[in-house]
């Protein structure tokens, strides 16, 4: 089962995270989801523990409890919505310089 941890401290690590899940049960995998550009955590993550029971058991435990000062939420994570992919370009305007369009010629 996927588990969604939300509410983290921005400090929580996955061996932290891993602790706190150890405690109910055979934990799978963690990864606690970060910012593409920076790095730092975003402040939730996921665990997978492959036994329901134990993870039924961990979320019922977990949910609510206190990590590093913080409630954290607990719950079985739902499934990934499709988004659309980010793109790149600019949706209007633009540089002159570039022929992106924007304007006519010049302003005086």
């Amino acid at each position: 089962m996927r588990i969604y941890v939300g509410n983290m401290p921005f400090s929580a690590d996955e061996a932290q995270l891993t602790n706190m899940f150890r405690t109910y049960g055979t934990v799978d995998s963690v990864n606690i989801v970060t910012d593409r550009d920076t790095g730092r955590a975003k402040g939730f993550g996921f665990v997978e523990m492959n036994n329901q029971g134990e993870a039924n058991a961990a979320i019922e435990a977990l949910n609510g409890s206190d990590c590093d000062g913080r409630k954290i939420v607990v719950n079985e994570a739902r499934p990934r919505e499709e988004r659309p992919a980010r793109s790149g370009g600019s949706s209007g305007g633009g540089n002159r310089r570039f022929n992106g369009g924007g304007g006519g010629g010049n302003r005086w």
